[in-house]
């Protein structure tokens, strides 16, 4: 009978303790690895726009590169102040609010733009 409770037990309720260990956790894992994935996310954005520059003035400069190179570099800055927003905010606080709406949008646009202007340059 001690084996069917400490069954019934772990199945969420927590009443003999065994859940109980299983909902504990370090509230600094996640926001250490958010606060990496967003770092890494900004040093592959950093390492797109370096590269469509360089292509562009590989190339020559005419009005059309200037103005991709342009855009690109201002959705990497866009993109980068996004991203120490939200490291910032998961520094301050052991459990971080959300991500707002407006501030992730901000950054998959952000993200995609750099991509499309990096594509559009190497090409």
């Amino acid at each position: 009978m001690g084996a069917t409770s400490g069954v019934a037990g772990a199945g969420g309720d927590g009443a003999d303790g065994a859940g109980a260990t299983a909902a504990v956790r370090d509230p600094g894992l996640q926001p250490e690895r958010t606060r990496l994935a967003w770092r890494r996310t900004t040093l592959s954005s950093t390492v797109a726009a370096v590269l469509a520059v360089k292509a562009a003035l590989h190339g020559g400069v005419s009005t059309a590169v200037a103005v991709v190179c342009g855009l690109c570099c201002a959705l990497w800055l866009g993109f980068l102040l996004v991203a120490q927003f939200r490291i910032n905010c998961l520094a301050r606080t052991a459990t971080p609010p959300a991500l707002a709406p407006r501030l992730a949008t901000a950054a998959v646009l952000c993200t995609a733009g750099v991509a499309v202007c990096a594509v559009a340059l190497v090409v």
